[in-house]
């Protein structure tokens, strides 16, 4: 398998990097009960990336009766994706992020995620894709520039939201409209100090009365203090209009996508949970978020699994913590989270896709796909679906990352790729037959 290290970690002893070995098969780490080994530590965690490879004439691979095809290349860094009322879809393109290093590991840890990700300079704008003629090519056009590593986007009515790593701002939009008429307004701040997870997840309520904004941590696990921490690794509500925000819910590490689940106003996210203690530990997460509800960050972890690092600690935190609903596995780092619809096939009509961005702090890499998680009664059921695949080849290396998904009322999937930076589009071959409780596994 191609991957890339630092040359200069070969001195560092691997019993002092990892008390064990690794790249076995972990643990079943998939659905509402994941198992959960023992936390090892070492001097540095196990940190492998595979090498990035283009493309060429390949693409990556859907079940059958399904096809991809890339419908934007040439991007800068997209991230996430808005279907908007016509058709026409909004890519945020950006790369954010300011955090000093603390230590060498972190610097070492810097080095190996950088050689995953493409070299290309973010955006820092939201491109407009649009098919016009209905011939399946996209026309790309500059909607806005001059933002702040944008990447939730939201439209309610008249008012397109984007949350750019700072803010919340507010652009005036037109059915129809290409370009953005004006500079935005902003809506109210965010929490931007240091910026160790920047990515600012966000989506409307169902009535658009209300914006729900994802705000991850400044650390992995506290190493900054917890005055670092303030207004961190939670979910705000923010007043659309005036903005006007609280802490809807709290303990979320990097809540790094939210949905709404369709004829319902409730919230889901998915969340990026903490590293270092092994490579099948701690298993990031899907999960419906409760209002005022305490995930466990840094406290705790799926639900009340003490994390004897962080100190001092507290007990009556970690009672509190409630376990997310549905593992989707250790560093698989999900990026992207949208309901389906009938639309997209029987199969594939009652669940939600899920962005995977792969793993760098594991030798056997995982995640690096885009899966299906079944539901039933309105809520996750069975094991996942490898529903897009082939970002990394059978050599190792990798072609792309996906980001956000988002699902088209039509019947297509996009994806946004922020190492090949292309945009994807994934649509049945077959008419849609009428959708069947999908059921769970055996």
């Amino acid at each position: 398998m191609k991957t890339k290290t630092a040359n200069w970690l070969a001195a560092i002893p691997l019993s002092a990097m990892m008390g064990v070995c690794v790249g076995q098969a972990g643990p079943s780490q998939v659905g509402p009960n994941p198992e959960l080994p023992k936390p090892e530590r070492g001097l540095l965690p196990n940190m492998v990336i595979a090498e990035p490879a283009p493309w060429g004439d390949k693409t990556p691979t859907v079940p059958d009766g399904y096809t991809i095809t890339a419908i934007a290349t040439d991007l800068k860094i997209p991230r996430q994706t808005l279907i908007l009322p016509n058709g026409d879809i909004l890519v945020a393109e950006g790369k954010g992020g300011n955090a000093p290093s603390l230590k060498p590991k972190d610097v070492i840890a810097g080095i190996i995620k950088a050689q995953g990700t493409s070299s290309v300079k973010g955006g820092d704008r939201l491109t407009l894709l649009r098919d016009a003629d209905g011939d399946g090519t996209y026309e790309v056009s500059t909607f806005a520039e001059n933002l702040n590593a944008p990447y939730g986007l939201a439209l309610v009515d008249n008012n397109l939201y984007v949350a750019n790593q700072d803010a919340v701002v507010r652009f005036d939009y037109q059915p129809g409209q290409t370009k953005a008429s004006g500079p935005p307004e902003t809506v109210t701040p965010l929490p931007s100090a240091i910026n160790h997870h920047w990515t600012k997840a966000m989506t409307a309520s169902a009535d658009g009365q209300y914006l729900y904004v994802g705000i991850g941590s400044n650390s992995n696990i506290t190493e900054r203090g917890m005055t670092a921490e303030v207004d961190r690794a939670r979910i705000w509500r923010i007043n659309a209009q005036t903005g006007e925000h609280k802490s809807y819910a709290t303990g979320l590490r990097n809540p790094t996508a939210l949905t709404i689940q369709p004829g319902t106003d409730q919230l889901w996210a998915v969340v990026n949970e903490r590293d270092e203690i092994g490579p099948n530990l701690v298993p990031d997460y899907l999960t419906s978020v409760q209002e005022g509800a305490f995930y466990g960050w840094p406290y705790s972890y799926w639900g009340q699994n003490v994390d004897e690092r962080v100190r001092p600690q507290d007990p009556k935190k970690v009672a509190a913590a409630i376990k997310p609903d549905y593992s989707l596995g250790s560093h698989v780092a999900a990026l992207g989270v949208d309901f389906s619809n009938e639309a997209m096939g029987a199969k594939f009509a009652n669940g939600v896709f899920v962005g995977e961005h792969g793993s760098w702090n594991r030798s056997d890499p995982v995640g690096y796909k885009v899966v299906f998680v079944p539901f039933q009664d309105g809520r996750p059921s069975g094991d996942p679906v490898d529903f897009v695949g082939g970002f990394r080849d059978s050599d190792g290396t990798t072609r792309g990352r996906p980001v956000g998904v988002t699902v088209d009322p039509k019947g297509a999937l996009i994806v946004a790729d922020d190492l090949s930076n292309t945009i994807w589009r994934v649509t049945p071959t077959q008419a849609a037959q009428s959708p069947q409780p999908v059921a769970a596994a055996q």
